[in-house]
């Protein structure tokens, strides 16, 4: 709704055989505009499999299930609620962290532009397109602003393979609007620097869970800062963040817990998502989201 020329946009959607009719069939219904849509079937990838990719290894692992289904229960409230965080079912999902097979993917595109499922685009973005990222591979907008988002709120610096090989205070980038040089990304092995890190923790004694701190080892010293005005984020969690700032970003990210389509969200937020939303269709209609 917001490009200036929807009809050169392709949005590649990646989901799961239990949804992929479903979201077949939305599309159909509902196209949007004169954009195009290419959904694929991630259980359609076959070369996706625990012999190549080291986290479905470790997924299928009874190390891993031991971890998730049959923990002690906790002592204490607060390592009850940090050990729940890390069992959040989106960790356990390959689609999570398909974000690091993007070439493999998509072996056609030389550029992709990255977007995260809570966000929302506010402005033509094919601006992005065109910045120089300087060799790098990923174009994101850094996040540490506050010193909590530094590389030591991620990762375990006490351990030496960590410690040897990154900077403890060097910034730390969001996910969620991501500009990749796939051409880059071949040429620099991205997906293979991922395995390497990512069969390292298999103890989960580098990070604990997520796509982050692996993104962050990762795309070490090969990403560059974007302005940040294409993304504000905090709108699941940060009651503060200035309306000017929100109004004037290409894209805002409900990163957080307080989804705007959820009764907990910020009511200040909430209607940058719901102006977007036919409240008339059936569907929708069904599942009673607030205005």
């Amino acid at each position: 709704m917001n490009a200036k020329e929807p009809e050169k946009h392709v949005f590649h959607l990646v989901t799961d055989k239990l949804n992929f009719g479903a979201m077949n069939m939305w599309f159909l219904l509902n196209p949007p505009g004169d954009a195009t849509i290419h959904v694929e079937n991630v259980d359609d990838f076959k070369w996706l499999n625990s012999s190549y990719c080291p986290v479905l290894k470790q997924l299928e692992s009874a190390a891993m299930k031991e971890y998730y289904f049959k923990a002690d229960r906790p002592k204490t409230l607060s390592a009850g609620s940090s050990n729940l965080k890390y069992r959040n079912p989106k960790y356990l999902s390959m689609l999570n962290h398909l974000r690091f097979y993007l070439p493999q993917v998509y072996p056609k595109l030389n550029k992709i532009l990255f977007l995260d499922d809570d966000i929302v685009v506010q402005r033509d973005l094919t601006g992005l397109w065109e910045v120089d990222l300087n060799g790098n591979v990923n174009g994101a907008v850094e996040t540490c602003g506050e010193s909590f988002h530094r590389f030591d709120k991620y990762l375990n610096f006490s351990n030496p393979n960590i410690a040897q090989n990154f900077d403890p205070n060097a910034c730390g980038w969001a996910y969620g609007m991501n500009m990749f040089d796939l051409e880059e990304w071949k040429k620099k092995d991205i997906t293979g620097i991922y395995h390497k890190w990512q069969n390292m923790n298999e103890n989960r004694l580098l990070w604990k869970l997520g796509t982050l701190p692996p993104g962050l080892l990762t795309f070490y010293k090969l990403t560059h800062p974007l302005d940040k005005s294409w993304h504000v984020l905090g709108l699941g969690y940060n009651p503060t963040i200035e309306r000017s700032e929100i109004d004037n970003a290409a894209v805002i990210h409900y990163n957080g817990n307080m989804k705007p389509w959820l009764e907990i969200a910020m009511i200040k937020y909430r209607p940058y998502w719901t102006k977007y939303i036919n409240y008339q269709h059936s569907y929708i209609h069904g599942c009673k989201i607030s205005q």
